[in-house]
Formats: structure tokens, C-alpha cells, sequence
């Protein structure tokens, strides 16, 4: 396993200000201007910060010197990786300050952390705490350090060694996780939190969690700021899971009894759904304006009452809205509440000063406890019929969450609503394939007219003809159309692009063959064989697979310590194949691969999902001699960087080609470490090979 020291910087404060996944991607790009030019300058750096994404578009070269020279008058003077650091932020401090403020994303799993406001909320530290205490008092493990006590770092203390979090992912989507993977232990080591954080990491993707720029060295450290946004995204997660169509038919009264409303409402984040269904709950009770937030809307508390009003009669206090006092009537809506049975996430304060993370916990519970939806079986049929089939379903799961993991611009809810007018799909192919796309004849949503998405989905087609992808009778309308058959297809063969592409990339450094999918199996029956075990597979249709033998035995021939065989069933029942298959996952995801599939996946031997999984364990094990051989040459000067096995993409999201150190262990294009880059006039000419 890869160790997880990370970059050391000696200046504690300095050190706090980055994540272990910026640090490395940072130091990166200095030992490459190091090594290139013997040593660092400050005339070196304008060159450098241009290239950098965070300031790409807000400065030119001749402003960040100018910038520059102002603290510096010597442009030849000679800086070390700390100075560096020191300028990077006066510059990010300095393009914030010229753009005014980042805007925050509407949905909160989109939100991805900042390393200049590190600034935590109590009410919200204390309201997570709670929720821990009550969903995981009587985990046989976790009991004997529960309840924990929201006043003090009781939380991010217990949180350091990943238990916490794999426990509280099992709770938001159970299953996620198989426990038998997680190191429970009352004192664990070094490696066994490391496993346990990247497991943590790779999990938290894997049901829709935004992870980029946190690495498992960040959880290692209890960083409160990352650790309460990941802890946020989860629990939300949870308790935002009924507000799907496909989990609650009695959705479909919040819409007209038509095709296009209720696939509308399908493509809508939870939240939104959740502000929909509050809306038509005060509509009904007389309310006359319109919530539009989970914040300033909220503050005087009269929505929440007449919420309550109408869906709990039978605990209505008149006084609620007869009081002048806003704190006064939040503070009786949440004994309302509680006589209703909700759990109390909030304090009248929260409610008063807009906490919006808070109001949507609290809305939540509201919806799970009284949603006051009819029970009409009609409409309830009616909205069944609108759902995929399950493989469908399947694969739009996957789609959505790969593309989420790749920390594009956009967040994804519904695959097939999502990509209908292209902008996301563009999104992914400007990563996937860097400079592929023309962004002047793109259109940015939100956009008006139909033929506008008609030409971004119709670009999305050209570029993937470019790419070799297999399109017959695929056009931009079918996917403005939404035609689910097609999109599945254009999204396979764009992830399977993404796999072979990144797995080039690390051959190629040692010299090595176009990657086809014969050149997979052959390496993954190699690995078997050389540790003197019979088990081989034909191909990723192999039968034999569903036992899930060969994954096992593959797994633990890149790492013989990450399989426990006391725990290995033979795989000849339907549940000894399921035990075999969830474990193979978390083992992975242990390891450090960024997998989507399904136990089903592997049980009924999907070919595209086998795939993934082999790509995706032949990546991380090609991954550690590179990354062995570049933390070699970039400790020259003193510093410690080593490889976090789970590090998602810097934020950094340099275009130029560097090193493996901050590369992640998945299929996830990482702009700092990729040396695929296609620009404008090769991509006209390149033949990309993908078979």
C-alpha cells in the first residue's frame, strides 16, 4: 500500500491552509520548474500561476508580475516551496477579491471546500453530533464512545482513525460499505487508518458525495472544516433520500399527470424537490408567498407554521403566528415539530439567523415523518410506469456518479434529464479529452431557445466521432430528446474512452503498448498466476467471475495484505456469491480504485461494470511504480511528498502535462497529473485508438 505522510510543510499555519491533495498537486509543478531549471525564481512564477486554473482566468502574465513586484524587487531571487505557497495564496486572496466572492452552488452536494475560510459552525458541528448520537447509538463498535459531547472535538477526535465515517455512509445508504473491511480495532495504526480513510473516501463518491480536494491524510489529521463538510454531504444524503420519485410515487401529486412534468421532476435535485413539495403544502394552507430558499425565506418562521398547521392540526398552537417575536414563533414551530416526532436538528437561533444546511435537515424530517401526499393508487401507478427498468437504472447510477467524481462545473441529479442540452456532456469531454471542445460555439445553460442545446448536443456527437466512438443513428436531437438508449451507449463509450486513455498514460511512461481490453485480462491472469493460483478468466463475460474468486485472488496479488480469506466464502450459493461480491467492492475501494458498480454487477457479470473494475485495479497497481519513481525525484529538496492512495483531483487543474504524485487512484482525469492533452488543431488530425 502506498504510505500517507503527505507533504510536510514546516510552517504549521501555512500547512493548514492547503489540502494534502493541493500540497501535492502544488509541489508538483515546482520540482518540474526546479528540475527544469535548476532552481526556482521569482521571475519563474507568472509563467507558472498562469497556467494554474485558479488564476488562469482571473490574471494574465503581466499582472501576476506586476503583483509580484511589489513585494519582491529582485526578480532573480531564488524561492523556496514554502515562499511559493505564501504567493499562491496572496494571489488567490487577491483574484477572489476581483471577482467579488465565489457564488455558491443551489445544491449542497455541489459545494467543494475552500482552503482560505476555515471558519466552522457550532450550531451545525452540534447538530451533526446529535444526529451521530442517535443513528449510531447502538453500533457494537461505536457505542463505547457514544454519546459524544457537541461542546468539545469529541467529533473530529473520534473521526481520525475513518470508523466513524464508514459507519455513518452505512447508515445514509445501507450496504454501502461491508463491514467486514473496515480495521475496528480500539487503537489503530498508521496503515489501518489510511485503509480505513480511503475506503471512507472512495464510498463517499460512490453514493454521490463531492469529494474533491480532500485526501485521506486531511481525514488523518481531523481538518474540522473538511471533516463537517463531508460529515454535511452524508448526512444530508440520508436524510434527503425519500425525495425520489422511484423511493416515494406520491411525488407525483407535487406535478400535472403528464410525461414531461414528472420526468421534470425526476431530473430535479432533492432539494429542489424538497422546496416543491413545501411550496405546494403552503400553497394549500393560505400561505401567500412563495419559499424560494432554505435561508432568508425561512427566518421569521411563519412558513415552517403554516406548514405544520396543515400537516399536524392536532398540535397547532394559535400563538405561533400571533407572536411579533420571529425567535419567539421559531421556538413553538419546533415544539410543534417535535410533538410531531421530528428529531430537533435546529435551535430557534438557526431558524432566525437562515441556516440554510440546518432548515434543509429540518424540512427533511418534516417530509419523512408527514409528507401529506395522497396515497392515490392511480397517480401512484401512473408514476411507477415512468421509471426505468433496472438496468437502466443501473447505468444511469453509474454514469452519474463517474461523472460527479470528475469535479467538472456542473452536478449531476438525473443523468438522462441532465445531458439533454449537452453543456454537461461537453463539460465531460473538455476533461476526458482536454481541448476537444470549441467553447465559442457552446451555450451555457440556462438556455432559451431548443436549437442552442440542438448545437451543443450536435458538437458532443462531433467530438465523439473524433474519438472513434462507435455512433450510428446517434444524433444531437436524440440526446435534446432524451432518447435513454442512445445516451447510455455515448456515455459507455465515453468512460471506457476515460479508462484506456488514463491507463495509456502510465504505460506509456514505461514505454508501453495501446491498452485493449485483451491486454487487461492478460495482465489481470498474469497477476493470478504469478502467485501461484490456477483461477484464470476468457473474458469479461466469463461466468466463472460471478463467484467472485478471481477478483479476490486478483486483489490480492497487487496487495496480498488487503484480503482477509478467513472472511472469502466459496461462492457457490446465490448468498455466498453476494457475501464474496460486496467485499470485492469495499476491498477496492480499500485499496484505493474509484469504482461505481453493484454487487449485482459482478454476481450476474456485467461485461461493462467487469471492466471497470479490472481497469480500475490494473490503474492503482500501475499507479505505485510511478508514483515510487516521482516521489523520488521530487523530495530533492528536502521535502516529504508520498502518494495518498485515495486522493481525489487537485483544485488546481492545470492543463500541462507533470507528475504522478498528485494523479488519484481512479478514472478520474486529474488536469494536474494527466499528460493527455489534445489541443484544438490535433484533435482534428489525432487517431485516438480505444480497441
Amino acid at each position: 500500500m502506498s504510505s500517507f505522510v503527505g507533504v510536510v510543510v514546516s510552517d504549521q499555519w501555512l500547512h493548514s491552509q492547503f489540502t494534502q491533495v493541493e500540497l501535492r498537486s502544488l509541489k508538483s509543478k515546482f520540482v518540474s520548474v526546479k528540475n527544469h531549471n535548476g532552481k526556482v525564481t521569482v521571475g519563474d512564477l507568472p509563467a507558472l500561476m498562469v497556467k494554474l486554473k485558479a488564476f488562469s482566468t482571473m490574471f494574465t502574465e503581466d499582472e501576476i508580475r506586476k503583483i509580484l513586484s511589489e513585494s519582491y524587487s529582485d526578480m532573480n531571487d531564488e524561492i523556496d516551496f514554502e515562499t511559493f505557497l505564501r504567493v499562491y495564496i496572496n494571489l488567490q486572496g487577491q483574484a477572489s477579491g476581483k471577482s467579488g466572492g465565489s457564488k455558491n452552488s443551489s445544491s449542497f452536494l455541489k459545494a467543494s471546500t475552500t482552503t482560505l475560510l476555515h471558519t466552522i459552525s457550532e450550531s451545525e458541528k452540534a447538530s451533526y453530533v446529535r444526529h451521530i448520537n442517535i443513528y449510531l447509538a447502538d453500533d457494537p463498535f461505536l457505542k463505547q464512545f457514544l454519546p459524544l459531547d457537541p461542546a468539545t472535538d469529541d467529533l473530529f477526535n473520534l473521526a481520525k482513525d475513518g470508523v466513524l465515517l464508514c459507519k455513518l455512509i452505512n447508515v445514509a445508504v445501507p450496504g454501502t460499505i461491508d463491514e467486514r473491511a473496515i480495521n475496528t480495532k480500539r487503537v489503530l495504526n498508521l496503515w489501518e487508518r489510511n485503509e480505513n480513510h480511503t475506503l471512507c473516501l472512495n464510498s463517499a463518491k460512490a453514493i454521490g458525495c463531492t469529494v474533491v480536494n480532500i485526501g485521506t491524510q486531511d481525514l488523518v489529521e481531523g481538518r474540522p472544516h473538511l471533516l463537517l463538510g463531508l460529515i454535511s454531504q452524508i448526512i444530508k444524503i440520508q436524510l434527503l433520500a425519500d425525495l425520489d420519485i422511484k423511493k416515494t410515487p406520491q411525488l407525483v401529486e407535487l406535478v400535472e399527470d403528464s410525461n414531461a412534468d414528472i420526468e421534470e421532476l425526476m431530473g430535479l435535485a432533492p432539494e429542489k424537490v424538497l422546496l416543491k413539495w413545501m411550496n405546494f403544502h403552503l400553497k394549500k394552507g393560505g400561505y401567500e408567498k412563495t419559499v424560494s430558499n432554505f435561508s432568508s425565506d425561512l427566518k421569521d418562521a411563519k412558513a415552517y407554521a403554516y406548514l405544520l398547521n396543515l400537516l399536524a392540526p392536532e398540535h397547532c398552537n394559535p400563538l405561533t403566528l400571533d407572536t411579533k417575536d420571529n425567535t419567539e414563533r421559531a421556538k413553538l414551530v419546533l415544539d410543534h415539530a417535535e410533538k410531531m416526532g421530528c428529531k430537533r436538528y435546529l435551535s430557534p437561533t438557526d431558524i432566525v439567523e437562515g441556516s440554510s444546511n440546518l432548515n434543509i435537515a429540518f424540512v427533511a424530517q418534516i417530509f419523512h415523518q408527514r409528507n401529506g401526499l395522497s396515497v392515490d393508487s392511480k397517480k401512484i401507478s401512473f408514476a411507477e410506469r415512468m421509471t426505468d427498468d433496472v438496468q437502466i437504472s443501473r447505468e444511469e447510477r453509474c454514469f452519474r456518479l463517474w461523472i460527479n467524481s470528475l469535479g467538472i462545473g456542473s452536478y449531476v441529479n438525473n443523468v438522462f434529464e441532465d445531458v439533454r442540452n449537452g453543456w454537461i456532456l461537453l463539460e465531460v469531454l473538455d476533461r476526458v479529452a482536454p481541448g476537444s471542445v470549441n467553447w465559442k460555439h457552446a451555450s451555457k445553460p440556462p438556455i432559451k431557445f431548443p436549437f442552442r442545446k440542438v448545437e451543443n448536443c450536435n458538437q458532443v456527437v462531433k467530438i465523439g466521432k473524433h474519438l472513434k466512438f462507435s455512433l450510428v443513428n446517434l444524433g444531437g436531437n436524440d440526446i435534446v430528446q432524451g432518447n435513454k438508449k442512445l445516451i447510455v451507449a455515448f456515455l459507455w463509450q465515453l468512460m471506457r474512452f476515460n479508462m484506456l486513455q488514463l491507463l495509456k498514460s502510465l504505460r506509456s511512461r514505461s514505454r508501453g503498448k495501446d491498452i485493449t481490453d485483451a491486454y487487461i485480462i492478460n495482465w489481470a491472469n498474469r497477476k493470478v498466476k504469478s502467485t501461484g493460483r490456477a483461477t484464470q478468466i476468457e473474458s469479461f463475460k466469463d461466468k466463472s467471475i460471478s463467484n467472485g474468486l478471481f477478483f479476490l485472488e486478483l486483489l490480492s496479488a497487487v496487495e496480498p495484505r488487503v484480503v482477509n480469506w478467513n472472511l472469502v466464502t466459496k461462492g457457490e450459493s446465490d448468498d455466498e456469491k453476494r457475501l464474496n461480491a460486496t467485499y470485492i467492492i469495499s476491498v477496492a475501494r480499500k485499496l484505493g480504485c474509484s469504482i461505481f458498480l453493484l454487487p449485482e454487477d459482478i454476481i450476474e457479470v456485467n461485461q461493462k461494470m467487469i471492466l471497470t473494475l479490472t481497469a480500475s485495479i490494473m490503474y492503482w497497481y500501475l499507479q505505485q511504480a510511478a508514483e515510487e519513481g516521482e516521489t523520488t525525484s521530487a523530495n530533492g529538496d528536502g521535502s516529504t511528498c508520498t502518494s495518498d492512495a485515495s486522493a481525489p483531483p487537485s483544485v488546481c487543474g492545470e492543463d500541462e502535462s507533470s507528475s504522478l504524485c498528485g494523479e488519484i487512484s481512479s478514472f478520474t482525469i486529474d488536469d494536474a497529473a494527466s499528460d493527455i492533452t489534445v489541443s484544438s488543431s490535433q484533435f482534428d488530425n489525432e487517431d485516438i485508438t480505444v480497441e
